[in-house]
Parts: structure tokens; sequence; C-alpha cells
């Protein structure tokens, strides 16, 4: 099961107001935080930074910090020593700039269970690097970057490749979403935060949807602050075992059409086509019912087609359209995907499992 994790920065906003958001996030399934270390230079702020991991911690929450070496250093710490970070209560740390391999393997065999989390973001051969050390992999874990400045998210190539590789190892690995209502994160650009660029001016459901329908993504963490309630409350709710797609359909669709479309569980046959999605089971469970021509305009990216009886045994068989069609007057078009989500469509993979969900 994903998990879904918040952010907070306490040097950016003041202790009760993180500690109402955390309190929220929890009460809607939230497990994990994400603070940003990075800007811990003195004692002052350290302790403004343990009081709410110790929130946290009563909460139950997971707490990530984000660390690098010039955190080591300005805080007298020996990478071979990590007990302070185990007696501020965190889960683990999250090296943003890592060392050069075995440093990074001696502290994954911390004697106090903490976790050390990887770039995943960087593209080189630094995990190569890490485990060519022997690390203790019980303790190994994988997060990505977030971009705050516009078109500097990376790439969906970039992000495939790039965790792919964590996950060649069998290692956790972690992405950033970013919400729409929140007004900050740890620096002072705020153009969204998320880890891809194509994900910045998503509606942040899309974007948990997206990340969750790689297979690749296992903890999906909100970067800036304070998203929403209804923000966190449509991820709490979110299907995050498959695929639903939001569609909208035709009011006065029939009942038996309208059950397949909302009712049935749809899947994408192996043979794929590149014209359309082909979820047939419709046409076997239903068939002998009269499906009527409804609506036969040409089809557009991102519509929904339930197969009339002109088409002799595809009768009943949905389709999502991939590629504008012509319409041979024997397709029905009884509703469409979202506009935010039909990018969606081009990465449903053969026999995946997927549902719809009206709006």
């Amino acid at each position: 099961m994903v998990k879904l994790g918040v952010s907070v920065y306490p040097d950016k906003s003041n202790l009760e107001d993180n500690k109402k958001y955390l309190k929220l996030a929890s009460e809607y399934g939230f497990s994990r935080v994400f603070l940003n270390f990075l800007t811990v230079e003195n004692e002052e702020i350290l302790e403004r930074f343990k009081e709410i991991v110790k929130f946290a911690r009563e909460l139950k929450m997971e707490i990530m910090a984000d660390v690098a070496p010039k955190v080591f250093k300005d805080l007298n710490i020996d990478y071979k020593d990590l007990k302070i970070f185990s007696d501020i209560g965190l889960t683990g740390i999250r090296l943003d700039m890592g060392f050069s391999g075995n440093e990074e393997s001696i502290m994954s065999f911390n004697p106090y269970g903490l976790k050390i989390e990887l770039n995943i973001s960087s593209g080189t051969k630094y995990l190569d690097n890490v485990m060519s050390y022997l690390p203790n992999k019980d303790n190994i874990i994988g997060c990505h970057n977030f971009y705050p400045h516009r078109y500097t998210g990376i790439s969906r190539t970039h992000f495939m490749k790039t965790t792919e590789e964590f996950k060649k190892y069998g290692l956790r690995a972690a992405a950033f979403v970013s919400s729409n209502e929140a007004s900050f994160g740890p620096w002072n650009v705020n153009e969204g935060l998320p880890t891809m660029e194509e994900h910045r001016e998503l509606p942040i459901e899309v974007q948990v949807k997206d990340l969750i329908n790689t297979g690749l993504i296992d903890d999906i963490i909100i970067s800036n602050c304070f998203a929403s309630e209804e923000e966190l409350k449509t991820l709490a709710s979110l299907n995050k075992d498959i695929l639903e797609l939001n569609v909208e359909i035709d009011e006065n669709l029939p009942e038996v059409e309208r059950n397949i479309l909302l009712n049935e569980l749809h899947f994408n046959r192996g043979d794929v086509s590149e014209y359309m999605i082909r979820s047939t089971g419709s046409r076997v469970k239903y068939k002998g019912y009269e499906f009527k021509l409804l609506n036969s305009r040409d089809m557009k990216t991102g519509d929904i087609v339930i197969e009339s009886n002109l088409y002799a045994h595809y009768a009943g068989e949905v389709h999502l359209v991939l590629k504008p069609m012509k319409n041979s007057n024997r397709s029905s078009v009884v509703g469409k995907v979202v506009d935010e989500e039909i990018f969606l469509l081009d990465y449903i993979k053969p026999w995946q499992k997927f549902k719809l969900k009206l709006k």
C-alpha cells in the first residue's frame, strides 16, 4: 500500500500551525513527514525542529529529515555516529547530497535503525556506488527531489529511468507532489513544488494517480504548505490499488450502459491498439442486450465509446479513445475522460485493470 506524507518547515511557519496541520493530516491517514534540515544552522532552529518531531512521533508518524554534508559540519556530527538524529526522534535522514558511497554504507549499519534515504533524482551511478560497498539494504531507501522553479522539474523519461534503477535493488522509493492551495515551501521561489515538471499545474489527485500508476513509487509526499483539508481528504479517499479515471457521461445514458461504465471492472486487452483501449468483458456479460446507437459523432481523444448492435459481436465493448477516429455510424460516444486525466490513458498497460468514476 502506498504511504502518503506531508512536509512542514518549522523555520517558515509557527509551531501551532504546524501542529494543527500534522494532526489534520494524521486524521486523514497520512503517516509520513518530511523536514528540511538543510536550514538548521544553530541550536535555536534545531530546538524548533525537535518539538515538531516529538509531536509527529506522538501521532505515530514517520519523520525523514533532509540533510547534506554541510549539516554534519554545522552541527559537528560524525557520519559514523548518528545518535543525535536518533535522539531527536527521526525515522531516518535523507541525503540531499551524498558522500562517497562507503560513508552511506557505514551509516546504514547504525545501531538505531535509522533509515538512510538516497537522492533518486541525481541520475548518476551514485546508487550503484553505494551498493558496491554492501550496505544494510534494510536501511537504504530512496526519494526524489522537488523543484520550486517552474520548468526545472525532471522529465518523465528521467523519472522513470532513475526510479527503475532504485527498484532494481528492491528499495522503497518516494516522490513529491505539489498542493495547489499551498503558499510556501523551503525556499523563496514558490511556483509549485513537484518532482515531475509535467505535474506542476495538475490537480493534486491527478499527480498522485499518475505516480501510483507508474508502479514504482511507494511513498508520496506533499511538498509545500499547507495543503487544504479538501486536498487531504481527496487523497485519503483515493483508490490506491487500481487506477480510477474520473469521467463525464451523457445524462440520458440508459441504465445498463451506465452500469457497464461505472460499476464494471475494466481492463486493457493485451493485443493493444494504438487507437483505443479496449475493455471487452461487457460484450460477453451483456450478450443479447440491445445496444442501441446513441451518439455517432466522430471520436476525439479521451472519448468513451460503447459499440452498438450494428457492430455485431462487438456490441457492448467499451473503448477509451487514444487517437481521433471517424465514426462508421455504428459506435456510440457516451462520455469522456475529464480533460486533466486524458494523458493517463497513454500509460495504461496491456492487461491493466482500471475503473471509471463519475466526476
